[in-house]
């Protein structure tokens, strides 16, 4: 579960161009949800993900994940909890890195530093095992460097190094804006899988409605900093397209 009380976030406080990126937020995200998140540019979408993740403290405000009080700790103290995609492709891997190898640092993320995790038989077997389910014949290419495949083939493979670790929750910064629409889909729907199939609880900003409308299982839409809508599982699921649409353009 993630949870978070009052929060506030402000850029250049004091100045003549601060900014109240986010305004005493209060959002509780159970396990196991599919939350959308939308809002114009600049309304703190990206900010609350910062937030979560450890890249940006509060200015005030409390964050718990599975009742562990986060508020303080850096991002990589978070890492045992949380994985992120972003929208640049080329973030969140090591594009030098063969795909095995980000695979073993994604397995390392979590795990006690003391723990090795070798590049033996089983390891290897595991990869290829978890990434033929893509359906792409990159389990034959496993000593590709990262660098060297599509965008849409990276975000896949980011998302799935979420599931070769133990973390809980899954963070997505708009992942398919640099994607072409087929490339979209295969992300969109294996973020949906791993939600569904391996209870990740996920958190997905996006501007296209189509996509907010077809995945998710909550809506929540960000203004200026703040929570201007909050829609349920059952509200969600009433509105159509053009119902939304109508309410969100």
């Amino acid at each position: 579960m993630i949870s978070l009380n009052n929060i506030t976030r402000i850029f250049n406080k004091g100045k003549e161009n601060e900014v109240k990126a986010l305004q005493d937020v209060s959002l509780t995200i159970n396990d196991g949800e599919f939350v959308i998140i939308i809002g114009v540019n600049g309304s703190g979408k990206s900010t609350l993900l910062n937030i979560i993740q450890g890249a940006e403290l509060p200015n005030s405000g409390t964050i718990k994940i599975n009742g562990t009080d986060v508020t303080k700790l850096p991002e990589y103290k978070r890492s045992r909890w949380v994985a992120r995609v972003f929208q640049n492709p080329n973030n969140g891997t090591a594009p030098d890195l063969t795909i095995l190898d980000n695979f073993r640092l994604a397995a390392l993320r979590s795990q006690s530093k003391k723990l090795i995790v070798g590049l033996n038989a089983a390891f290897k077997q595991k990869v290829q095992d978890t990434i033929a389910q893509l359906g792409m014949g990159l389990e034959n290419k496993i000593n590709r460097p990262m660098g060297s495949l599509s965008g849409g083939q990276r975000q896949a493979l980011t998302l799935l190094m979420s599931v070769m670790d133990e973390g809980d929750i899954l963070l997505m910064d708009e992942p398919t804006a640099a994607l072409d629409p087929k490339s979209s889909q295969v992300v969109l729907g294996l973020a949906d899988t791993l939600n569904k199939e391996h209870g990740k609880t996920t958190v997905l900003i996006t501007h296209n409605l189509k996509d907010a409308h077809q995945y998710g299982s909550r809506l929540v839409q960000i203004h200026e900093g703040k929570i201007m809508r909050d829609l349920s599982s059952a509200e969600k699921n009433k509105l159509s397209l053009q119902d939304m649409m109508l309410l969100f353009m």
